[in-house]
């Protein structure tokens, strides 16, 4: 039973005249003649009464109706999901993101890809780098921006490298230095980042190489905890510069060489982009590019990648 001979019996029936029914389906009569006939011959009865001038359905035709309208509304159903898909009318697009960019980098760009695609739904899962470079290594998300090295422990991502981020230190009250340096955090309690954030990281790998330990006024927050403490006057913390930029509170930067981290894009290696998760990684990219062009980056970052 192929879809065309279901066509042209429901064409046939609803018209009661083969030679219109040839006309309407934009096939010869004989050929759709031939075609019902093997369609009953596969179902073993026949589905019209033929008679000169008039032609009705049998028992067995007026059972099949019903199914083939079904069965036709169905592939035509499936070739209009399809379509949109393809045309981006639906979709559906999975972005990981550490929180840092959460607040600052993924909220501009995901408005700008909602203007465009309306009809594709948008997820977005946040958490720190390590644990999305594993979710996206499962085939859990479509795209993530994580911050490397942590790509590299995933040797079956495509990693892209978009910005350089400085890191800053952030206060309650303004300081009389116009720049920190590492050393000004020793013997100064911290607000902290719980484990897993890249920022955590690198500002105890920085303590360390300078030869001491930091300390902790509170250690276990995520991005709005973290920040609250820091407006509560609990302690200075290091934020991601663009966090900093929209934080409201007095931002110091570090003396070069600085503190930063790398923004990437990563994707799974070994399946392309869907056409929804491809046009949101266009987005993004475009949205840094125009930002470079116009002297928009924000504050603290510069693009990476060839010129």
């Amino acid at each position: 039973m192929q879809f065309h001979q279901l066509r042209y019996f429901v064409a046939v029936a609803e018209l009661r005249h083969f030679t219109r029914a040839a006309e309407q389906t934009r096939v010869a009569q004989p050929s759709l003649s031939q075609q019902i006939r093997s369609l009953e011959r596969e179902l073993g009865a026949e589905l019209f009464h033929r008679a000169r001038g008039n032609i009705a359905l049998t028992d067995a035709g007026a059972a099949l109706l019903p199914l083939a309208r079904r069965i036709l509304a169905d592939a035509e159903s499936a070739r209009l999901a399809v379509q949109e898909t393809v045309q981006l009318r639906r979709g559906r697009v999975r972005l990981g993101a550490p929180p840092s960019l959460c607040t600052s980098l993924v909220p501009d760009v995901l408005r700008v890809y909602r203007s465009r695609h309306p009809g594709v739904e948008l997820v977005v899962r946040e958490d720190g780098s390590r644990d999305l470079v594993r979710t996206l290594t499962a085939g859990e998300l479509d795209l993530a921006l994580i911050i490397t090295p942590q790509a590299g422990e995933a040797p079956g991502l495509a990693v892209t490298e978009l910005l350089y981020e400085d890191l800053v230190l952030v206060s309650a009250t303004p300081t009389r230095r116009r720049q920190a340096r590492i050393e000004d955090l020793r013997g100064r309690p911290l607000v902290m980042f719980r484990e897993g954030y890249d920022v955590r990281e690198a500002t105890l790998a920085a303590c360390r190489a300078a030869g001491f330990e930091p300390e902790f006024a509170v250690a276990g927050g995520e991005m709005d905890a973290v920040l609250g403490f820091v407006r509560a006057g609990l302690g200075p913390a290091v934020l991601p510069g663009m966090v900093a930029a929209r934080s409201g509170l007095s931002v110091t930067p570090f003396a070069g060489p600085g503190l930063g981290r790398v923004i990437a894009l990563a994707s799974g290696a070994e399946l392309p982009l869907s056409r929804a998760a491809a046009a949101l990684r266009d987005v993004l990219l475009d949205h840094l590019a125009q930002a470079g062009r116009v002297g928009a980056l924000p504050p603290g970052t510069r693009l990476l990648g060839p010129d």
